[in-house]
């Protein structure tokens, strides 16, 4: 191709192509947008000459495989295009400060508990904790991107992984399989937030199934503390618990599936929590645990509530904050939307037909024999 053609490829006139290789005319961001997607490169190897980075994940999976590492390291790496795009185009926001891990707290678990009540005042807002209880999932992760600026995602990830944790001086990042257990969706959700604050995250973390009162790894333990610390306040729990006690005696089955809607996790993550509290004893636990959530929501009159989280977690969901970002950047003519059709796993130009539909022809210009669809 010679140079008239690609410059014409690019949206340049071959004058500005010319006087820009020459150093006179810079390069605009979306010039250099254009020429990365023409010849199948990107910016960053543009601007540097350096080869894009494969993450190298630490994997804590059911199958620790090289071709399962390797279909993550691909899923990750469409969020990790996204905000390279997003870093060059100086449109990548500082990252809120996180609560810090206390020195003086030496255990993981009080670490991790601790950890939970100071998330719960960093997610609230006008000076008051988050009621992280009453948050649906969906709200939960639109309080982590508003607040820490932790991007929650739900996309498909190879059988067998639950959820991957990264986080780098630019961003802090999580995605969540899509299941039709939306309440192990929202522990996990929880367990890698606990990661993040802890700063576990610095090299990818990916994870399988999740088991509370069961993982050794001292990361684990307090990933699994600070999520039961969160989405179950122990003040509250012990709060909620007490009332029942004073007019049941015992804690009924259904005291206890009213606890399970209401603090929205399952009966076995309740069961482990309020026998770690001392409220319940092993029979009382082992009992519960055999219930299910959809059961319980069903036996309280909570099916519409149930369905609503149901359909959320089986969906696949986009950090919106990103998306939004590059949307504008394209909007304002800084990049093309080669970056949000890759992170949507989109068609470039099933994109364009979707944002960009051809215009309806005018009624007044059509033949009176002719159809005329009105949107």
């Amino acid at each position: 191709m010679n140079q008239s053609a690609f410059a014409e490829r690019v949206r340049l006139t071959p004058d500005k192509l010319t006087k820009s290789l020459k150093g006179v005319r810079r390069f605009t961001s979306l010039d250099l947008a254009l020429i990365a997607e023409e010849t199948g490169t990107t910016v960053d190897w543009l601007l540097t000459g350096r080869p894009d980075s494969r993450p190298a994940f630490a994997a804590r999976t059911t199958d620790e495989s090289l071709p399962q590492r390797e279909r993550v390291s691909a899923v990750a790496e469409r969020y990790v295009a996204a905000y390279d795009v997003l870093k060059l185009l100086r449109r990548l926001p500082e990252l809120p400060p996180l609560p810090e891990v206390r020195s003086d707290v030496p255990l993981h678990v009080d670490q991790g508990r601790q950890l939970a009540h100071e998330a719960a005042a960093s997610l609230g807002a006008d000076g008051r904790p988050a009621a992280v209880p009453e948050l649906e999932t969906s709200v939960l992760a639109a309080v982590c991107a508003r607040a820490l600026h932790i991007d929650v995602a739900v996309v498909d990830l190879p059988p067998g992984i639950d959820g991957v944790t990264w986080q780098t001086n630019g961003f802090r990042l999580v995605l969540l399989s899509p299941t039709d257990v939306w309440t192990r969706q929202r522990f996990t959700l929880a367990h890698e937030l606990g990661h993040i604050l802890a700063v576990d995250a610095q090299e990818p973390v990916v994870e399988g199934r999740i088991r509370p009162g069961r993982d050794r790894a001292l990361t684990e333990m307090r990933a699994n503390a600070f999520a039961a610390g969160l989405l179950m306040p122990e003040t509250q729990v012990r709060d909620r618990v007490g009332e029942a006690a004073a007019g049941e005696g015992a804690l009924s089955q259904e005291t206890f599936a009213r606890l399970v809607v209401d603090f929205k996790v399952s009966p076995s993550a309740l069961a482990v929590r309020l026998r770690q509290l001392g409220l319940v004893d092993t029979a009382t636990h082992d009992r519960f645990r055999q219930l299910t959530a959809e059961n319980c929501h069903l036996h309280v009159g909570a099916a519409a509530e149930y369905q609503r989280q149901q359909s959320w977690a089986e969906a696949r969901q986009f950090p919106t904050r990103v998306v939004s970002q590059l949307f504008r950047a394209y909007e304002d003519g800084e990049t093309t939307l080669r970056p949000v059709a890759a992170l949507l796993g989109w068609d470039v130009d099933a994109l364009h037909r979707v944002l960009d539909p051809a215009p309806v022809q005018d009624a007044a210009e059509t033949d009176e024999k002719d159809p005329v669809f009105t949107p």
